[in-house]
């Protein structure tokens, strides 16, 4: 009788397997013999223990968002730009006209590239700037809960040395003097690095992550570690929440809830945030200031807390379009301590012709912003639905999530008892953060928990599939450059395929409700006091387009004034 197929193809590879192994007999058979009159040992060899992991080392495999490959991309772009076009140039502001603002507020909210023409011009100082928004962080933080740990002595030090360095004629850059705040997922030696988490409030990290190296070579003096959700997650940390200076009924929105708050209430000349998935567009978009989320891969994320290698960036905070372009002129291109990275060409161009551009508008794009474009000679392409795939979901994030805490898992499990081997079949729910229940959800958080159930095979499989979306998100960019949606829109399918988004403010009224952060079936935000503020809209651009999007937003931003707009505090 003839097999069946499913008999036969079984049968098939039991043979190949025993083919190719051979047979338990044969193997035993080649072993070496013992020694003669000795009994082989049966006493069980111990095992070596697997190496410890803590957040920080990656992966062997890297995400690369280009659909090719980053090899492909690299040698498309020497062959269309040629070599000369990596080179990396700071971005110098135009240089200083006009009389020196006389109050101390409004050289607070001055965007960083005046500052920065200020401070080379040498019409005010880095230890006056600095001193200007140390008294602003003392005074506004009882409010904005947005510092973690105010470096006093430290920036003032960092400042006296800018000074002394301008007036020598020793310029470093757009940078030079430039007072910041850096989201406290970063380690900066001597001074703790807390995640928001209060297990961590009193560690310090005896290390620079390589974005602090990079500024403070660039002159920038960091007077501030800004607030975190709990590792990463919201806008409560271990201090409570951070607010949003236009309405203080809101939190901030997370993660990079302190540096939006900061940079909205003129306590800092730029701030550096992160992003997983909405980390620096929700915030921005809270606050209503504009940001850049760059291409995955642009800038260094060595000595940053991981959330997901495949998904975590680092980018600018800022007041202006402008502002982002000049502070990440400074800090993008390759780290070899952070295999994810890489160097392609950035070119801001404050004059970028829109009328060339391909510039994509979705229906639910915002009215008013696309009025704007279309004034500077955009010719609008309809487009339509975003790419999916089904079967990607989290499942991906929730295992990187899980890899990247183990170690502080497996400890949090042994101090409450719950066995990792018996995990329950339904995920552990992530209780809601409330401005009543601050600590929540707590530092000992679920979502660290249930990526431990997925199976490798599974795993392998939401990769493959999350290269298929990558390919025709590919496909859809083709014939664009950028493209606009409707706020928030795409925050989850760009977590997934790396594209960059700038957020920049198009009106001033009161914002409408939106789910958060973009995540998938995430409820409405809750009613707040209504208030009006600056109106955010988000801009997507192709990988590696940052410049376009930036040079886009700045011809929208050099003939309105909403990013402009101050918070009465």
């Amino acid at each position: 009788m003839t097999p069946d197929r499913r008999t036969f193809t079984l049968a098939a590879l039991a043979t190949a397997g025993a083919g190719y192994f051979g047979s338990a007999a044969a193997l035993r058979a080649q072993a070496p013999a013992s020694p003669a009159g000795t009994q082989p040992s049966t006493a069980p060899v111990p095992p070596v223990p697997p190496l410890p992991l803590g957040n920080a080392e990656p992966p062997a495999s890297q995400f690369q968002p280009f659909p090719g490959g980053t090899g492909a991309l690299l040698e498309s772009l020497v062959r269309e730009r040629g070599v000369a076009a990596f080179a990396r140039s700071p971005l110098l502001p135009h240089g200083w006209t006009g009389t020196v603002p006389d109050s101390d507020d409004d050289l607070a909210f001055l965007p960083a590239h005046r500052l920065s023409a200020l401070l080379r011009a040498r019409k005010i100082t880095a230890t006056r700037l600095t001193e200007v928004y140390l008294a602003r962080l003392r005074r506004l933080n009882p409010t904005l809960n947005c510092v973690v740990t105010l470096l006093e002595s430290q920036a003032l030090a960092e400042a006296g040395k800018a000074d002394a360095e301008i007036g020598a004629g020793r310029y470093r850059g757009p940078l030079h003097g430039l007072p910041y705040g850096l989201k406290d997922l970063f380690a900066v030696k001597g001074t703790p690095t807390t995640w928001g988490v209060p297990d961590f409030k009193d560690r310090v990290i005896d290390e620079d992550a390589e974005i602090v190296v990079r500024l403070r070579e660039a002159g920038a003096v960091l007077v501030a570690k800004l607030s975190t959700g709990i590792f990463a997650q919201n806008d409560q940390w271990f201090g409570g929440r951070t607010n949003n200076p236009w309405n203080l009924s809101q939190g901030s929105s997370g993660s990079s809830a302190g540096p939006a708050s900061a940079v909205a209430a003129g306590c800092v000349a730029f701030a550096i945030g992160t992003e997983t998935q909405g980390s620096i567009v929700s915030p921005a978009i809270r606050c209503g200031i504009t940001a850049l989320r760059p291409t995955f891969g642009r800038v260094s994320r060595y000595g940053g807390m991981v959330l997901a290698w495949s998904q975590d960036r680092v980018g600018p905070m800022c007041r202006s379009a402008e502002d982002c372009a000049m502070v990440f002129s400074v800090i993008h291109g390759v780290d070899p301590k952070d295999p994810s990275t890489i160097t392609t060409p950035f070119r801001f161009d404050r004059r970028v012709s829109l009328s060339r551009l391909r510039v994509g508008i979705d229906p639910d794009a915002p009215a008013a912003l696309v009025a704007r474009l279309k004034d500077l000679g955009v010719q609008p392409r309809e487009i339509g639905p975003r790419p999916t795939v089904p079967g990607i979901g989290q499942g991906s994030l929730s295992v990187e999530y899980a890899a990247a805490f183990d170690d502080y898992v497996t400890r949090k499990a042994t101090e409450t008892g719950l066995d990792l081997a018996a995990l329950p079949d339904t995920p552990i729910p992530t209780p809601p953060a409330s401005a009543a229940n601050p600590m929540a959800p707590a530092d000992w958080n679920p979502r660290f928990v249930n990526g431990r159930r997925v199976r490798g095979f599974d795993y392998l499989q939401l990769q493959r599939r999350r290269h298929v979306l990558v390919t025709k998100w590919g496909e859809f960019m083709k014939d664009l450059d950028m493209f606009i949606g409707a706020p928030s829109a795409d925050v989850a399918a760009n977590a997934q395929t790396g594209h960059p988004c700038v957020v920049l403010p198009y009106a001033f009224d009161v914002p409408p409700a939106r789910p958060g952060a973009g995540r998938p079936g995430a409820a409405a935000e809750p009613p707040q006091a209504l208030a009006a503020q600056p109106v955010c809209a988000t801009i997507v651009g192709a990988l590696y387009a940052d410049d376009l999007i930036l040079g886009v937003a700045h011809r929208v931003q050099d003939g309105t004034d909403f990013h402009r707009r101050r918070p009465s505090l």
